[in-house]
């Protein structure tokens, strides 16, 4: 994995999990959808995806789960597709690092083309800017911020 890779990666947990459960968790890579840093929700066993469904609403349910907040059914088709073994921090991984290549944006990420590799994946994140799922969805600035904070380089900013 890249320097650029990994801030990319670093960037998307701090968006999707939060900074205060990075802190109170494996990194993230344990952590149950709908936690707080004052209520973790955390899972402990990566032998597989933790497979809990959270009431986060009255209209909205998931089974997102770990650093990237990976859902059961995306674990399911790239556990098989990519041959892993489990949901640890490594399975993890590399099925962000997948998602991110199938949306062509791995190249920017390692040119530096932040912005649009947000753009390519923020469908895939709820918590992206104009990700559209009806969650908090993080400002640009603030992304850019926190990529180049976890080591990352941007050639082009907002």
């Amino acid at each position: 994995m890249t320097k650029q890779e990994q801030a990319f990666l670093d960037m998307l947990a701090w968006s999707e999990v939060g900074p205060g459960l990075l802190a109170k968790s494996d990194h993230g890579y344990n952590v149950i959808v709908g936690s707080t840093p004052m209520f973790p929700r955390l899972f402990y066993d990566y032998s597989d995806h933790p497979r809990v469904l959270v009431k986060l609403s009255d209209t909205l349910s998931s089974t997102a789960a770990g650093r990237y907040q990976v859902l059961k059914r995306t674990f399911d088709a790239y556990k098989s597709r990519l041959n892993l073994p489990d949901f640890s921090p490594a399975s993890q991984d590399r099925i962000a690092l997948q998602l991110i290549k199938e949306r062509g944006a791995l190249k920017d990420i390692n040119d530096g083309r932040i912005v649009e590799a947000i753009r390519k994946v923020r469908n895939i994140w709820a918590s992206l800017p104009s990700a559209g799922y009806g969650q908090h969805e993080h400002k640009l600035s603030d992304l850019i911020r926190e990529f180049t904070q976890c080591g990352g380089t941007v050639e082009n900013q907002l």
